[in-house]
């Protein structure tokens, strides 16, 4: 045989054994992504018993890492909300301000009320003072009415007791010229026996006139209301 003139026979065949060889490994990769890595591929050349391939070999033949299809991600999945604090409408807010409003409302008139009602107290402890000072006031002027009217009855008893210790006729000559007002109180504090001697010797007219003036004296100081006249 001639090894430099390879004989036109063996053309055909083996441009039909790379086209198998081609074909297998088509084959191989096409199952090699359907079914993965590792399934063995046999091809037999039909008729032709020039090539059988059991297995590929890893030495030989290149690994080919079948593409697995990338599978969608999942969705993402929202956030569950947390619980919310209660909340608080328009409609609350605006009560929750009224009332605390109201509040401030009340709290304002009731340190006024506080402010007056101490304004009041010390006007009413300031008139207790006052009322306590007229009371001893009155007291006082009463004391010294009293006192007055004690003098002024010693005065008249002290006279009474002059003119009683008189003679009558002389007795009788002073009142016929005194004064009715001076007379009156004078007659009135006097015995009634000395006073009924002076009386009878006095003149009739004075006479007369004191009698009258004493008796509406005495009526007027036993009526209620009345007062002795002085």
């Amino acid at each position: 045989m001639n090894l430099k003139n390879p004989s036109p026979r063996l053309l055909p065949f083996t441009m039909i054994a790379l086209g198998a060889l081609i074909a297998v490994k088509a084959t191989v990769i096409v199952r090699s992504a359907a079914f993965g890595p590792g399934e063995p591929a046999r091809v037999e050349a039909a008729g032709t018993g020039v090539v059988s391939i059991a297995h590929a070999s890893p030495a030989n033949e290149p690994r080919h890492t079948p593409v697995q299809p990338t599978s969608a991600p999942p969705p993402p999945v929202a956030p569950s909300p947390a619980p919310a604090e209660p909340g608080m409408s328009e409609a609350d807010r605006a009560i929750l301000l009224d009332l605390r409003k109201r509040r401030e409302e009340l709290d304002a008139h009731e340190r006024a009320i506080a402010a007056r009602e101490a304004v009041v107290a010390a006007a009413e402890h300031k008139l207790a003072g006052r009322v306590d000072e007229l009371q001893a006031l009155q007291k006082r002027l009463e004391g010294l009415e009293s006192a007055r009217a004690a003098r002024d009855e010693a005065n008249w008893r002290g006279l009474v007791k002059l003119y009683e210790s008189m003679k009558p006729r002389d007795a009788a000559n002073i009142f016929n010229d005194l004064d009715m007002p001076v007379l009156l109180q004078i007659m009135d504090r006097m015995k009634e026996a000395k006073a009924a001697l002076i009386v009878g010797s006095m003149q009739p007219d004075k006479a007369r006139q004191l009698t009258a003036e004493l008796a509406q004296m005495r009526t007027k100081a036993n009526t209620p209301g009345g007062s002795r006249g002085g």
